[in-house]
């Protein structure tokens, strides 16, 4: 049920509360003048390269220490998990797109912030750049309102309930409050943003499609596995087939939002190389340009078959460095590892370079 009392409302999500380990690796390649960060130098991870850039635009628009790109991204996913179609993206109650604004709310703080001619709810960079003004306000009125608590806790309940409800309440509304809708709302994002601060920069040295594919792969650190699920779009949830995709004896796959490990790589290719969708037809597609241990390069292909022979099981990009990046399993996250634990060193078949 959302609150519609105040100056805005959010609709609550289910979220997968996880805590990341940080990895910074540092990515060597033959041409050393084409060097990038993979996380576009704002420490942000586990969301859409559409977004990314307005987040960190609308982080740096709010002077406020409190203001940070995790924080952003954590409201976001809870808001709409970065959904951005109607149909996805509006609420039982009206509120429209990726950052769910109510019309009223939306006349106050909407801009054309990617300057295509319209002030849209549902143009990312809108919605972002309006969420974050409309956030950053809500920070100062919590630092001078005196409520105790965290300045945060006290913006994302006026976000959700309007300030007017803060006021009220003298802070953050109780659990009694809507039935619990504004605590939860700010105690998920709260508990969320480790999800989406990211690690130290991951630095790409190198031109070329490998290189480039594996920066794109890289802006997807932190997102989590999602069996059967991703693809050139970007991820989506998956399924379970019987055997994959399920954690603690409950399909994961079917509510989780993330890629498998072929779709990552899919994805990072796509569309310079169209790969197919699974490991083993991209071991088929790619295995008449093998390529020795001694002589990989990033965003080369490596393959892992059970006893190293027979269907092909997983597919990870060549890091640098020893290590691969991949999405490993359900339970996990696209991650960065060494290339001799990824995967059992039995299994491992060989590389392949697209």
């Amino acid at each position: 049920m959302k609150v519609l009392v105040g100056v805005a409302a959010a609709v609550i999500g289910l979220v997968l509360v996880v805590t990341l380990g940080i990895v910074g690796v540092v990515i060597a390649d033959d041409d050393a003048s084409a060097t990038e960060t993979a996380d576009g130098g704002g420490g942000l991870r586990g969301v859409p390269e559409e977004f990314r850039k307005w987040i960190l635009a609308a982080d740096k628009a709010c002077t406020d220490p409190a203001m940070v790109p995790s924080l952003l991204a954590a409201q976001l996913y809870q808001e709409s998990k970065f959904k951005t179609s109607r149909e996805e993206a509006t609420s039982h109650a009206g509120a429209q797109g990726p950052a769910q604004f109510m019309p009223a709310t939306w006349a106050t703080w909407g801009r054309d912030a990617d300057g295509n001619g319209e002030a849209s709810p549902w143009d990312i960079g809108d919605a972002v750049m309006a969420q974050g003004r409309m956030m950053c306000s809500l920070l100062k009125q919590a630092r001078n309102s005196g409520y105790p608590g965290d300045v945060r806790a006290l913006a994302l309940a006026g976000y959700n309930a309007g300030w007017g409800r803060v006021e009220e309440y003298g802070g953050v509304p109780p659990k009694s409050f809507a039935g619990g809708e504004t605590y939860h709302y700010v105690q998920t994002i709260l508990s969320t943003m480790r999800r989406f601060e990211g690690p130290g920069l991951l630095t790409v040295s190198g031109s070329g499609t490998g290189a480039a594919a594996l920066r794109k792969a890289a802006t997807r650190i932190g997102t989590p596995y999602a069996y059967g699920g991703g693809g050139p779009a970007g991820p989506s949830t998956g399924f379970c087939d019987g055997t994959n995709g399920y954690l603690n004896g409950r399909c994961a796959a079917s509510s989780t939002v993330g890629y498998d490990c072929s779709s990552l790589v899919q994805y990072a290719y796509w569309p310079t190389v169209k790969l197919p969708r699974t490991a083993d037809a991209q071991y088929g597609a790619t295995s008449n340009r093998p390529v020795s241990r001694t002589n990989l390069s990033p965003g080369d292909l490596l393959f892992w078959a059970h006893g190293g022979s027979g269907t092909i099981y997983h597919v990870a990009l060549y890091a640098g460095d020893g290590n691969v990046l991949h999405a490993p399993r359900t339970g996990r996250h696209v991650e960065v590892a060494p290339l001799t634990s990824a995967m059992p060193q039995g299994d491992y078949v060989g590389a392949t370079r697209p």
